[in-house]
C-alpha cells in the first residue's frame, strides 16, 4: 500500500515559517515593532468596559508588550497559532529579571478557527500584523467586532492590497509572475467594520524602505518567516529579470513600500432604556 500524504495548508507552513525564525523574530521585525508602537500609543486612553483583553496573532508580544507598557495594568491575553513564538516572547520578558516573573498569559489558538468562547463580550482586542495569514480576513474581522461588549475597542493594524507596488511593477515589466502573499483589500475591510463599529481612527499608511537591491529589500520577510504565499517560487532565470526591472529613484536606490491599514473602532455601547 502507498500512502499519499496531503500537501500542507497554508496556516501549516505559515505557523512552520514562523516557528523556524522565532529566535530571531524580534530583531529583525523593525517594521513590525514600529506600527505596533504607533498602535498601542493610539489605544492606552481609551475608556475600557469590563471584559477580557486580547492580543490576537500575538507572536511573541510585540503589541502586547507596548500597550501594557503605554498602559499600566493593561494586561492582555497573547493568543497565536505558533508555539514558538510565543514561548519566545515568554523568554524575553523573563530575561535580565532578578525576582522570579510571571508569564504574561497566553494561549494556542488558531484564529482561523473564530475565537474562543470566553472572550465573548471583550473589552478590547488588538491585533498587528496577523489579521492577513488567516483563510479568510474579512470573515475574521466581522469575528472580532461582534465578539466586543458594548463599548468594548478593536484596535488593528494590517497590510493591504496597496502594499508593494514597486515589487509588482517590476513582475509585470519582467513578464515573470509576482509571488507577494495576496493581502487583503482595504475597501472590504472597512465594509466590514464601518457598520458595526464608531471609528476613532481609520487611516492607511505608507512605510518605505530602501536599498540596492529588490532582493534585499524582501530579504527581511524571510527572516522573520513572512515570506509564505500560495505562489510557486521563482527560478533564478526569472529573479534575475524581476531584479534588472526593479525600479530605482534618481540616485540608483530601489524601494519597496506598505500599506498598513491602522484602525480603531468601539462597538456602541447600549442606549439606557427608557
Amino acid at each position: 500500500m502507498v500512502l499519499i500524504q496531503s500537501a500542507p495548508s497554508m496556516a501549516q507552513r505559515v505557523r512552520l515559517a514562523f516557528s523556524r525564525r522565532a529566535r530571531q523574530y524580534d530583531a529583525a521585525a523593525s517594521l513590525q515593532r514600529a506600527v505596533a508602537w504607533r498602535l498601542a500609543r493610539h489605544c492606552r486612553d481609551l475608556a475600557l468596559p469590563p471584559g477580557p483583553r486580547a492580543d490576537l496573532g500575538a507572536g511573541t508580544g510585540l503589541l502586547s508588550k507596548a500597550l501594557e507598557q503605554q498602559r499600566p495594568g493593561c494586561t492582555l491575553l497573547r493568543l497565536d497559532a505558533c508555539e514558538a513564538l510565543l514561548k519566545q516572547g515568554a523568554r524575553q520578558e523573563r530575561a535580565g529579571v532578578a525576582e522570579p516573573l510571571d508569564s504574561a498569559p497566553q494561549r494556542l489558538w488558531d484564529l482561523n478557527n473564530g475565537l474562543p468562547e470566553d472572550l465573548g463580550g471583550a473589552a478590547l482586542l488588538v491585533s498587528s500584523f496577523a489579521l492577513h495569514w488567516l483563510e479568510d480576513p474579512a470573515a475574521s474581522l466581522r469575528q472580532w467586532c461582534d465578539a466586543l461588549a458594548p463599548g468594548g475597542w478593536l484596535g488593528l493594524a494590517v497590510p493591504t492590497a496597496g502594499s508593494f507596488p514597486q515589487w509588482r511593477q517590476a513582475a509585470a515589466a519582467a513578464g515573470v509572475p509576482c509571488t507577494a502573499l495576496a493581502l487583503p483589500e482595504l475597501p472590504r475591510l472597512l465594509a466590514v467594520a464601518a457598520p458595526r463599529l464608531e471609528l476613532r481612527l481609520c487611516s492607511p499608511l505608507r512605510y518605505s524602505r530602501s536599498g540596492t537591491s529588490g532582493g534585499a529589500l524582501l530579504r527581511p520577510m524571510g527572516t522573520v518567516g513572512a515570506g509564505t504565499t500560495d505562489a510557486a517560487p521563482l527560478g533564478v532565470g526569472e529573479w534575475r529579470k524581476l531584479e534588472a526591472h526593479w525600479p530605482q529613484d534618481r540616485c540608483g536606490h530601489k524601494h519597496l513600500s506598505w500599506e498598513v491599514l491602522l484602525l480603531i473602532g468601539r462597538r456602541p455601547p447600549k442606549e439606557p432604556k427608557r
